[in-house]
C-alpha cells in the first residue's frame, strides 16, 4: 500500500527534484568544455589533442573510476559516496579555471571524470533506499536530468554563461561549479532515509556473471552511438559539402535527446525493465545511423534525430535496470560493471571507426564499426534477466 499523504507526497517531490539536478551535473561540467575550447586554447596554447582531450578524459575516466566508485559506495554508503562524489565534481570543474600550468588544467578534468564516474553507480544504488516503490520514475528522473545537462551545458554557456563572467572563461568554469556544491549539501537532507555503510566483503563487480556483460556492453552500445555520431558528424557533413548544416544538425541531435528524456519520463511504467523496448531503440539507432551514412538532406537529418532520441531511451532503460532488479548493494556493483564496461566501449569504438575511416579514405566508413557493435550488442537483450525485485518502505 502507498502513503499518499501530503507530507509523504511532498516528500517524494522534493527527493525528485533533488535527483534530477543531481542528474544534471553527471553531464553538465563535461559539456561546458567544447563551446569554450575556442578561448581555453588560445589563452594556453592547446593543441587540437589537448582541446579533444578536454572531452575525451572525462569519458575515459567514466570507465576507471567506476569500479573505484563501487567500492566507496560498500565501505562509506551510498549517500556520504554521492556527496564526496558531487563535491569532486564541483572541485575538479572550478580547477580547471586554475591553468597554467596545461598541467592543472589536465589533471582537474581527471578528477572531474573520476567525481562523475563515482556519481553514476551511486545513484542506482542509492534509488532503491530514496524512492521506494517509484524506482523507475527515480531513474527516469535523474536520467532526463543528465540529458538535460547536456543540452544546457553546451547551450547555456556562451549565450548566457559567459557574459555573467564578464568573457572569462576561467570565472565561467568557476560559476558552473557553484550549484554542485548546493547539490552537494542538500544531498545531505533527506533525513527520513536511513543509509548505513554496508560491510558486505564483495564489493566489486561479479564479472562472472554474463548479466553484468549483457547490460555494459549494451549500454557501450547507446553510449558508442551517440559519442561516435557526435564525432563525426561534422566530418560526414563537410563530406557532402553540407557543413553550414552542422548547427541546426546539432541542435536537432541534442533536442531530440531531451525529447526521449521527457517521453521517458511519461512511459516510465510501460518500458522499463522490458526486453522489447531495449531491442526496438538498439535496432532504430541502427538504422538512424544507416539513413545518416547513406542518405543526404532531410532523410539524413531524420537519420540523426532517430539516432539521438532512440540512443537516450536505450540508456535510461539500461540505466534503470540496476536499482530494479537487484538490491541496494548489488545495484551499486552491477552498475559499476556496466558503467566499466560501457564506458571504455564509448571511449574505444569511435577510435576504431576512425581507423576504418583512415585506412578506407572515407569518413562516412566511421560509423560502420559503431553500427555494426550496435547491432551485435542489441542481440544480446534477449537473454537479459529482468525480473523486477519488490519493494519496501525501509532501507
Amino acid at each position: 500500500m502507498t502513503d499518499d499523504t501530503p507530507s509523504t507526497l511532498a516528500q517524494r517531490a522534493g527527493i525528485l527534484v533533488l535527483l534530477w539536478f543531481t542528474g544534471l551535473y553527471l553531464r553538465v561540467p563535461i559539456l561546458v568544455a567544447p563551446p569554450l575550447a575556442p578561448a581555453i586554447a588560445g589563452d594556453l596554447s592547446l593543441s587540437q589533442t589537448g582541446i579533444g582531450a578536454l572531452t575525451t578524459l572525462p569519458v575515459l575516466m567514466l570507465a576507471a573510476g567506476a569500479i573505484p566508485g563501487a567500492y566507496a559506495i560498500a565501505r562509506l554508503g551510498a549517500r556520504r559516496t554521492l556527496v564526496i562524489a558531487v563535491l569532486l565534481v564541483a572541485a575538479g570543474s572550478a580547477a580547471r579555471g586554475l591553468a597554467p600550468p596545461t598541467a592543472i588544467l589536465f589533471a582537474a578534468t581527471v578528477l572531474l571524470g573520476l567525481g562523475v564516474a563515482a556519481m553514476q553507480p551511486a545513484l542506482p544504488a542509492i534509488l532503491p533506499l530514496w524512492c521506494p516503490g517509484f524506482v523507475g520514475l527515480g531513474s527516469a528522473v535523474y536520467m532526463n536530468g543528465m540529458l538535460m545537462g547536456e543540452f544546457i551545458g553546451a547551450g547555456l554557456t556562451l549565450p548566457v554563461v559567459m557574459p555573467l563572467s564578464g568573457g572569462s572563461w576561467r570565472l565561467t568554469l568557476l560559476l558552473w561549479s557553484l550549484p554542485a556544491v548546493l547539490i552537494a549539501i542538500a544531498l545531505t537532507r533527506p533525513a527520513s532515509v536511513r543509509v548505513s555503510a554496508s560491510r558486505e566483503s564483495r564489493w566489486g563487480p561479479d564479472w562472472r556473471d554474463s548479466q553484468v556483460w549483457r547490460l555494459g556492453l549494451l549500454l557501450g552500445s547507446a553510449s558508442t552511438v551517440f559519442f561516435g555520431t557526435n564525432a563525426y558528424m561534422g566530418s560526414i557533413l563537410e563530406r557532402r559539402d553540407t557543413l553550414d548544416r552542422l548547427p541546426e544538425t546539432l541542435f536537432l541531435f541534442n533536442l531530440s535527446q531531451v525529447l526521449a528524456s521527457l517521453a521517458m519520463l511519461a512511459l516510465t511504467r510501460h518500458l522499463l525493465a522490458r526486453r522489447g523496448p531495449i531491442i526496438a531503440s538498439g535496432l532504430l539507432c541502427v538504422a538512424g545511423l544507416a539513413a545518416f551514412v547513406w542518405l543526404d538532406g532531410w532523410a539524413a537529418m531524420a537519420g540523426v534525430f532517430a539516432v539521438g532520441f532512440a540512443s537516450a531511451v536505450q540508456l535510461i532503460l539500461l540505466v534503470s535496470l540496476p536499482p530494479q532488479i537487484a538490491d541496494a548493494a548489488t545495484a551499486g556493483r552491477l552498475s559499476a560493471g556496466m558503467f566499466t564496461l560501457g564506458y571504455a566501449a564509448a571511449f574505444g569504438v569511435p577510435l576504431i571507426g576512425g581507423l576504418t575511416a583512415d585506412l578506407a579514405g572515407d569518413v562516412l566508413t566511421a560509423l560502420i564499426p559503431i553500427g555494426a557493435y550496435a547491432l551485435l550488442a542489441t542481440g544480446l537483450a534477449p537473454g537479459l534477466r529482468l525480473r523486477i525485485r519488490p519493494r519496501t518502505a525501509t532501507a
